[in-house]
């Protein structure tokens, strides 16, 4: 491998650790209570999740019958072990399908649904991710932040309804303004106190106060939940209480 190689995969690497913020499952839990109605015989993808770890696939699989889901789908980056913070080293990842079958008390087990391994990386723009995300009917996943304006560009090519976690600052990103001048996303409830915590394994780069060493988690106050399904607050009456000047106004980026 040349150095050139040796520098891409290094930067691939580091991003994707940067990348790596797993979710709470109390926070899926209060944000998707709003949208159960929407569930009903579709096809739900995960494609940022490995799900022996994730907090996405417990929800839904959990929930399967009670939300009348048709299938969940979940894929992963780079990762086929067993381990809550991905090593990013694998060249091949692991995907799951599952239609509600195989469960045991009622509580569905990833070792009788079945692994299945993906040819490649599990990347959410290689083809045979694409072609999992087309049987989708709803994306629901919390995706690389650092590649939210790529992330959300695919789900509007594709028509994909979808309920995803991104920066408040995307709000301010020419692209994603865009599509909320054209009605085609809008945020969802958003996090409780608006605070969000997420474990990650790059907890050095948070300063104390930040990352919580009793709990092991990151709050974030930035962050949101982004959809394009219609929810009652989106109809929420907006009072006004002052005039916006324009040196005000947020730059679009």
């Amino acid at each position: 491998m040349d150095k050139t190689s040796q520098n891409k995969n290094l930067h691939d690497a580091k991003r994707a650790k940067k990348d790596e913020f797993y979710t709470q499952l109390a926070d899926i839990e209060a944000e998707l209570k709003h949208y159960t109605h929407h569930f009903k015989d579709k096809v739900v993808h995960c494609n940022c999740d490995d799900p022996r770890v994730s907090n996405f696939f417990h929800y839904f699989s959990y929930r399967f019958e009670p939300l009348g889901l048709k299938k969940l789908i979940t894929t992963c980056y780079k990762n086929q072990n067993l381990d809550l913070f991905s090593q990013n080293d694998a060249e091949k990842a692991i995907y799951l399908e599952y239609s509600g079958t195989e469960r045991e008390g009622g509580v569905p087990k990833v070792a009788d649904i079945g692994i299945k391994r993906l040819k490649g990386d599990g990347d959410f723009r290689s083809a045979e991710c694409i072609d999992l995300l087309k049987q989708a009917d709803i994306v629901v996943t919390n995706p690389p932040f650092s590649l939210f304006r790529e992330y959300v560009a695919q789900l509007i090519a594709y028509q994909k309804k979808f309920i995803i976690i991104g920066s408040l600052n995307a709000i301010t990103y020419k692209e994603i303004f865009k599509l909320i001048k054209e009605s085609k996303i809008w945020m969802g409830y958003g996090f409780n106190g608006g605070n969000a915590y997420f474990k990650t394994p790059n907890v050095r780069d948070f300063a104390e106060g930040v990352y919580n060493k009793e709990t092991g988690l990151v709050k974030f106050r930035n962050v949101g939940w982004f959809t394009n399904l219609d929810h009652s607050k989106r109809h929420e009456k907006l009072i006004l209480y002052k005039k916006l000047h324009a040196r005000r106004i947020p730059k679009i980026r």
